[in-house]
């Protein structure tokens, strides 16, 4: 099934789900090996894909890992450059738990991923301590604060890099 990802006069738009996946402290956090920011897992939603199946098959093409996935706890508004193309994504974030038992729960470990277009390129995952993630660059800004949040229910933010 096709992404729901498309372009129109220019500008692109991006219909994506993240999983904030916490364990001992640390959070899974992406890492492209050409950005200096950090994000949350997760990939793009294709047609007829539920969020959960969505999350299910990003977390094992990326990390070879079993999720179950929990609540929705995030509802973002993230307008940034995409190469070279204006775009507006929706992203939900839901919290999801590593259920395979081969899979690295601390230290960094890398895979690699082709991105629209083609382009293929290494990423690395890395297990960070909360505590320790408003000294990086984690995208999106807003997700920092709210990791402190998680349990107070359903959060909305909007997020701009133009």
């Amino acid at each position: 099934m096709p992404d729901i990802l498309f372009e129109k006069e220019g500008q692109r738009f991006s219909y994506r789900v993240a999983g904030i996946c916490i364990h001992n402290g640390n959070v899974l956090l992406q890492k492209p090996a050409n950005d200096e920011g950090y994000a949350f897992p997760g990939g793009q939603v294709a047609f007829g894909e539920t969020h959960a199946q969505t999350l299910e098959r990003e977390f094992q093409e990326e990390i070879g890992a079993e999720i179950s996935v929990g609540p929705l706890r995030w509802v973002a508004e993230i307008f940034f450059p995409w190469a070279g193309k204006r775009c507006q994504q929706i992203c939900l974030y839901y919290t999801v738990h590593i259920q395979s038992p081969h899979t690295p729960t601390d230290g960094t470990f890398y895979t690699r991923e082709e991105q629209a277009g083609g382009r293929d390129f290494q990423i690395a995952f890395h297990w960070i301590p909360i505590a320790r993630l408003s000294q990086l660059t984690v995208y999106p800004a807003d997700a920092v604060p709210l990791l402190h949040k998680l349990n107070d229910g359903v959060q909305h933010f909007v997020y701009r890099e133009e």
